[in-house]
């Protein structure tokens, strides 16, 4: 533990130096004697988390690498804690998704005894036709983007409420005005109704969406439209971190 814990001293104290330090300097900071400083300073050049340049040492790839894996898991943190946020406050399930590379992504839920969320028993990859989270992100992409996912991911009936083809699809789609929630009702799960809220992130579609089961379904335009607000309340501070 205790080289452990000097390595990582060096670290901090070398990522303070945006010009590089030289050994002598960082033995000093570090409070280390300087066979020791050198020792774990060889260690960490070996290892990829300093490199070394001209008698300075600066951080390496391997430590960048940390910083960059750091900064993207406060970024989650971070949505994360806001959808709990909203679950709590609204009393619903939240999703968070995504449109990239092809694919629909939800890359976050936050549900809760009192607001479950929706069973996934259908690749949501798969039926993006029949939920509220597929349908506004396809409700993003332009026409031939929409038809490519469909030549793909066919409208296939999941339930006696699902859209029955393509085409239809493709109508409702475009009869969705920008910005306006997404709601379906019983396509996905029997049961269970659904409203999706777009968000741009850059050129990624992004959605927030929420479930309440049927016999609530007076609660979920309600609840759908104070999330909207939520959203415009955060959105620059949100922007940065759903970029996930």
């Amino acid at each position: 533990m205790g080289s452990v814990q000097r390595a990582m001293r060096l670290l901090e104290t070398v990522a303070a130096h945006a010009y590089g330090a030289p050994a002598k300097q960082l033995a000093r900071e570090t409070g280390l004697a300087l066979p020791t400083a050198y020792h774990l300073l060889r260690t960490l050049v070996h290892e990829g988390y300093l490199r070394r340049e001209k008698g300075l040492f600066f951080l390496g790839d391997a430590a960048e690498r940390l910083g960059r894996s750091g900064a993207q898991q406060k970024r989650r943190s971070t949505v994360a804690d806001t959808l709990a946020h909203w679950r709590d406050s609204i009393g619903v399930p939240v999703y968070y998704a995504m449109y990239r590379n092809g694919e629909i992504e939800v890359m976050c839920v936050s549900a809760s005894r009192q607001a479950p969320a929706v069973e996934e028993w259908a690749d949501f990859r798969e039926t993006g036709h029949a939920h509220a989270i597929g349908q506004c992100l396809l409700s993003q992409l332009d026409e031939d983007a929409r038809r490519d996912h469909l030549a793909r991911y066919p409208v296939r009936p999941i339930t006696p409420y699902t859209v029955r083809d393509n085409d239809a699809l493709l109508r409702r789609l475009a009869r969705t005005r920008r910005m306006e929630p997404v709601v379906e009702r019983q396509e996905y799960a029997v049961g269970t109704v659904c409203a999706a809220v777009p968000i741009t992130v850059g050129t990624t579609a992004a959605t927030m969406a929420i479930s309440l089961p049927v016999h609530q379904a007076d609660r979920l335009m309600p609840a759908a439209q104070r999330m909207q607000a939520e959203i415009g309340r955060h959105l620059g501070s949100l922007m940065l971190s759903i970029s996930i």
